[in-house]
């Protein structure tokens, strides 16, 4: 198993842009065969330290993240989506 995980920091973290971002992210979910399993977190605490989102993926292989990182649907609509939302983002992978 190949996990990946993105936390992301929004330029605006208004609710409803959480949500639509939340939405876009979930999106995913059935159009791209490599993604395993996925979800989306919004940070409940809001602490200065806080990202805004989590977003964690799973894949059988690295072969399946990298194919994952150029489906066109990831590409677009949702990194399009993604580079003009966040702020920052930070991330780690790992096999397990």
């Amino acid at each position: 198993m190949f996990t990946h995980i993105v936390l992301f920091k929004l330029h605006d973290d208004a609710p409803e842009n959480l949500d639509t971002t939340r939405a876009i992210l979930l999106s995913m979910q059935g159009k791209i065969p490599q993604l395993r399993d996925i979800e989306v977190g919004v940070d409940a605490l809001r602490t200065d330290r806080s990202f805004d989102l989590a977003l964690v993926t799973r894949f059988d292989s690295p072969r399946d993240y990298r194919a994952y990182r150029t489906h066109p649907y990831h590409v677009d609509p949702v990194l399009k989506h993604m580079h003009a939302v966040a702020e920052a983002a930070v991330v780690v992978d790992y096999e397990s």
